[in-house]
């Protein structure tokens, strides 16, 4: 019965070791962060860098993940636009497909434990409970190589007359994987968001007037 117990724990271990879960949330965006506190969000066009934070991780065929607010799709000039070096790729408003059911994951295509709620992604992007929470998401194939631990740069452009869109990144663990099994972790996406001088200025002003009724309440 010892040997048997052991023997469980012994094939527990490599099972544990040898699993791709253990890549699934290495993938890192900078800048990233929730929706407060600024400033996190960078406005069209933004840049990011994306690594793993494991060397021992490579992700291939990366896939990049854009979310947006209803308000930002409706006001789509043109297509959503992602560079890196050595090439781009577009997306016009019939390649993103609406989603409100908070129960569904996506984007189609990942393993078990990979992808996002959209419960989760309602909440990041500041919609979740709002009269109108449908988002608007497109994904593909991006970057020339590999991620590895090595930061890669991409852009993003996001031409909306209301823009607020999230920003993902995943990718195989394996060549030859059938499904997305690495991804940037749910709390750290990356954000496009309308120009941050007047929010800024406001986070300020707010600053100021708390450490101002701090310093009062103190004397």
């Amino acid at each position: 019965m010892r040997r048997l117990l052991i023997s469980l724990v012994m094939i527990t271990l490599l099972a544990i070791c040898v699993s791709p879960v253990l890549a699934q949330g290495l993938i890192r965006l900078e800048p990233h962060g929730s929706y407060y506190p600024l400033p996190i969000m960078l406005s069209s066009p933004a840049t990011f860098n994306v690594f793993i934070a494991s060397p021992e991780h490579t992700a291939y065929d990366p896939v990049i993940l854009l979310v947006m607010t209803s308000a930002s799709y409706q006001g789509l000039t043109g297509d959503v636009l992602v560079e890196w070096d050595g090439g781009q790729t577009n997306f016009s408003s019939a390649d993103f497909t609406a989603v409100s059911t908070n129960s569904e994951k996506i984007p189609p295509g990942t393993s078990p434990g990979a992808g996002y709620t959209v419960a989760a992604l309602k909440d990041h992007i500041g919609v979740s409970g709002a009269e109108d929470d449908t988002l608007y998401y497109a994904y593909g194939t991006f970057l020339s190589y590999p991620i590895d631990s090595t930061p890669q740069t991409f852009t993003v452009t996001l031409p909306s007359t209301n823009p607020l869109m999230l920003v993902y990144v995943l990718g195989r663990s394996s060549e030859n994987l059938g499904v997305l099994d690495m991804f940037v972790p749910p709390t750290q996406p990356g954000f496009v968001v309308p120009d941050l001088a007047p929010i800024l200025l406001a986070s300020a002003s707010f600053s100021a007037f708390a450490l101002y009724a701090f310093k009062r309440r103190k004397t």
